[in-house]
């Protein structure tokens, strides 16, 4: 059996994992204050060309989001994100259940769009009765997006730029973000992300960590004892070094941006193999993230050797799959599943 599940459904990448038997027998602080952990947030600001940014280190998705807009967010605010937005559709109502409600706007192909969020803003602003409606106080968007799909330094600028007009936290999920760095062909960086954002988190899980995210605060502007904030989320770890350690890897001599590298270059292999075999594409992403329209019969052959995801449903003959690359995906794999494919999809 193969696997194009997901990017984390290995463990850590043999680098991070040395590096925690490495250090497994030192006795350090605890919750976060070790030294591997402000070595890693201080490398973490390098990387962000920020030195002002402050570093916080969480251990999931979910977790992060919720703590994070829970705890920027006034009691009465809410968080606007697109319909396929990730906080939307796969956190379970995590955000809902801090009392923020999330405003799903319409999206193109997973993005939000300026003039869809100034819009929206207009009409509410322009409501007699605004003050019977949810406030919104952040946007919230995701890089890449749910749909593989990455934003061009333009379209980001523009969305900052409503933010600011309208006086809205701009916050941007990285739980791919060195994917979605690694295929957008120099346009957005790092360190201009940071300067175009209030706040975002680098994703560590699904980029060769066992467990971790690093929540950014890019202009020194972490709301007021955000640790107590964590805590009250359960989002802080007594043996904090435990992410301490994997992100000090992680930013060390570029592991981080080389796995992502990686995983798009195997993406960009798999996608031509894909391609090959007559497959159609439901959207066109440019990330370790691919979404193909499979025949349901050669579907349900095909998942009896290969681990992938049954998406959506496109037709009664037909459904949406999902192809997904990682630091661990190797040319091997891809070799097995050109094999199958001939065999199954000729």
């Amino acid at each position: 059996m193969i696997s194009f599940e997901c990017d984390y459904n290995n463990g850590a990448h043999p680098r991070v994992m040395q590096r925690l038997v490495d250090t497994n027998a030192e006795q350090t602080l605890t919750y976060g204050f070790d030294h591997y952990s402000e070595r890693a947030k201080e490398k973490i600001r390098q990387a962000c060309g920020c030195d002002e940014a402050q570093v916080f280190l969480l251990t999931g998705g979910t977790q992060t989001n919720a703590t994070v807009i829970d705890g920027v967010l006034r009691s009465y605010e809410a968080v606007i994100a697109v319909e396929s937005g990730h906080i939307n559709i796969h956190e379970a109502g995590a955000i809902e259940m801090s009392g923020h409600r999330v405003i799903a706007l319409k999206g193109e192909n997973g993005k939000l769009s300026a003039a869809t969020l100034r819009s929206y803003m207009q009409w509410f602003e322009a409501d007699e009765s605004r003050d019977h409606l949810a406030q919104p106080g952040m946007v919230y968007i995701s890089f890449p997006t749910e749909l593989g799909t990455i934003y061009t330094a333009a379209e980001l600028e523009a969305i900052y730029d409503v933010c600011r007009q309208f006086r809205l936290h701009l916050y941007i999920d990285g739980a791919r973000m060195g994917y979605g760095l690694a295929a957008s062909h120099g346009d957005v960086s790092l360190p201009w992300l940071c300067q175009h954002c209030d706040v975002l988190y680098i994703g560590g899980t699904k980029v060769g960590a066992l467990c971790g995210e690093a929540v950014v605060f890019t202009h020194g502007n972490a709301p007021e004892r955000f640790f107590s904030i964590m805590k009250r989320h359960g989002a802080v770890l007594a043996k904090g070094r435990l992410t301490g350690v994997q992100f000090d890897a992680l930013f060390t001599d570029n592991l981080y941006f080389d796995i992502s590298e990686h995983a798009i270059n195997m993406a960009r292999k798999l996608k031509d193999l894909l391609r090959r075999h007559g497959m159609r594409f439901f959207i066109d992403s440019p990330t370790n993230q691919q979404f193909v329209i499979m025949d349901n019969s050669i579907m349900h052959t095909l998942e009896k050797h290969v681990l992938f995801t049954h998406w959506e449903p496109f037709d009664s003959q037909h459904t949406v799959c999902r192809f997904v690359t990682s630091w661990a995906t190797t040319d091997e794999d891809l070799q097995t599943l050109a094999s199958l494919l001939e065999q199954y999809a000729p």
